[in-house]
């Protein structure tokens, strides 16, 4: 269907499945795009899973996820490096070009947020030529202020351009994520700022309903369910020059307490509905 050409379906939002499942599923629904999740490409497989979805004619749209780049402590630090390098060539073996970041939270007894987002910086000046070297790009995500303490100290468009505007756009960009900027009144010129920049490497979508669910996680809803004008975020990244995958990424228990193929079936129609 044309109304699917650009729809993508994150692995998260159907975890219920398993790799093959995950990858029937999207046949059957005439989904051709997939975001996967570092963890069960792992758990199955990274060429494994590499092979199932190229023999399958899926695009992968994105890898999640790397960052975690605020530790203090040396060690620390060169482990988190490490890793997301792993993550760069898992990116690459799997054929995307995108690798999402979650930068992360203030280390434990710190209130130092600008201190942290410096050791981001620090990370990316390594990281940024490796990704480049494999073809794949970085595409930092600011998260919704309620997470800044323990899992990203990046929470606005701005922030996150402020960083990825030290680095060559190919190596480093942003990712656009309606339910982590929907509230902030200044993200529609910030995404204006970013596709003018060549910056927006990915666009998800997720919707906000309340009340949000005890830890907050696993609150995000399903299109057309919350607050958010789905229309009206695809308007500006398109009015960015934004053409890539839109991508649906849901955190949500009961969605994953359901039929997984259910859920994506639904997925796809409220796409449809809201979206497109």
């Amino acid at each position: 269907m044309t109304e699917l050409a650009r729809f993508s379906i994150n692995q998260m939002t159907v975890k219920q499945l398993s790799m093959p499942e995950l990858v029937d599923a999207c046949r059957e629904s005439g989904v051709a795009g997939v975001g996967l999740w570092r963890e069960p490409v792992q758990a199955y497989g990274l060429e494994a899973t590499a092979k199932l979805v190229r023999d399958a004619g899926l695009t992968v749209t994105t890898l999640c996820r790397g960052g975690f780049f605020t530790a203090i402590d040396p060690a620390e630090r060169a482990a988190a490096l490490d890793d997301n390098r792993r993550a760069v060539d898992e990116a690459a073996t799997l054929g995307t070009d995108v690798l999402v970041l979650v930068s992360g939270g203030l280390p434990a007894g710190s209130k130092d947020l600008h201190g942290a987002r410096e050791r981001i910086a620090d990370a990316l000046a390594v990281l940024g030529p490796y990704a480049e070297y494999h073809g794949v790009k970085l595409a930092i995500e600011p998260l919704h202020p309620m997470y800044a303490s323990d899992r990203c100290v990046v929470s606005t468009l701005t922030q996150a351009l402020d960083l990825a505007e030290r680095f060559p756009a190919h190596q480093v960009g942003v990712t656009v994520d309606t339910y982590h900027i929907w509230w902030d009144d200044n993200a529609p010129a910030q995404i204006a700022r970013a596709g003018a920049g060549g910056r927006i490497h990915t666009f998800q979508l997720a919707d906000w309903t309340t009340p949000l669910p005890q830890g907050v996680l696993n609150g995000r809803g399903q299109i057309g369910d919350g607050a958010i004008d789905m229309r009206e975020w695809l308007g500006y990244v398109t009015s960015a020059g934004y053409t890539g995958a839109i991508e649906v990424e849901l955190f949500n228990d009961g969605l994953w307490a359901r039929d997984g193929r259910e859920v994506l079936a639904e997925t796809v129609a409220r796409f449809v509905e809201h979206v497109r």
